[in-house]
């Protein structure tokens, strides 16, 4: 089975590309089933009943979050009634949501884990205990796809590794930046550090560079609205044995948009 993650969506610019773009990508690559980080969906940041709604209406079968989970205060009833739509695993008992899903698509099922990390965030639940917990249920099937929405690249490479062979596929997500180390680990848990974003090109994690440059040069607070223009969509399709729940393939996505017509 061929599983889709694509990063970080940005706002109703990345929300609009993306429903472009993800049919036909779907069809060209035998995609099985979608995971897309939401918690930017939203103008303004974090995700609203609207953007999740966009977001599932476009393909996308389960959408993961990070920081921005609880941005959005009208959001925090549809977690506890939308089974696919996740939170941070490791926030503490009492918030809205969950951080595990399970996907039946009748010929497999597969767990989704939302996690986040805890070097330069929030100090959450420490997400190696949490993930510990998680796998100890003897429920979990043999398809593990995990998304680490983490800041350090090398809490989210030391994160992996502990979890090779456990889990199926590790994607990273929160920094907006594509990274170029896909790969397959030892033990057969498909693992990039950054998925990327889907979202304008010409922008700073999205947001329009001037104001970036800004907020660098004065430290005063400064409203970071986003760009406009081409767009461009990364993910990684990680194809797993449905028999072991290993990766045995991935493959880097990259579409950029050459018109405002597409």
């Amino acid at each position: 089975m061929k599983v889709l993650a694509l990063g970080d969506i940005i706002g109703s610019i990345g929300c609009k590309f993306l429903r472009t773009q993800l049919p036909s990508l779907k069809q060209e690559k035998n995609i099985d089933l979608v995971i897309a980080n939401g918690e930017n969906s939203a103008d303004g940041n974090g995700i609203t009943p609207a953007s999740a709604e966009h977001l599932f209406t476009s393909g996308i079968d389960v959408i993961t979050t990070g920081n921005h989970a609880f941005r959005r205060k009208e959001c925090y009833e549809l977690y506890d009634s939308e089974d696919y739509l996740l939170r941070p695993a490791n926030y503490p008992n009492g918030a809205p949501g969950k951080g595990i899903c399970i996907v039946d698509k009748g010929r497999f099922q597969a767990a989704v884990i939302n996690l986040m990390g805890v070097v330069y965030l929030e100090h959450l639940n420490c997400p190696f205990s949490i993930m510990d917990q998680l796998l100890q249920k003897t429920s979990l099937p043999k398809i593990i796809l995990v998304d680490f929405h983490a800041e350090a690249t090398g809490e989210k490479g030391g994160f992996a590794y502990e979890y090779d062979g456990a889990v199926s596929a590790i994607f990273g997500t929160h920094t907006h930046i594509q990274t170029a180390d896909e790969q397959i680990l030892p033990l057969g848990t498909g693992f990039i550090t950054d998925l990327g974003m889907t979202g304008p090109s010409r922008s700073v994690l999205g947001v329009k560079p001037e104001l970036i440059i800004k907020k660098l040069r004065t430290k005063m607070p400064v409203r970071f609205d986003l760009s406009s223009g081409l767009c461009h969509l990364n993910g990684v399709v990680f194809e797993i044995d449905e028999k072991t729940g290993k990766t045995v393939s991935i493959e880097r996505i990259q579409i950029k948009q050459t018109n405002l017509d597409t």
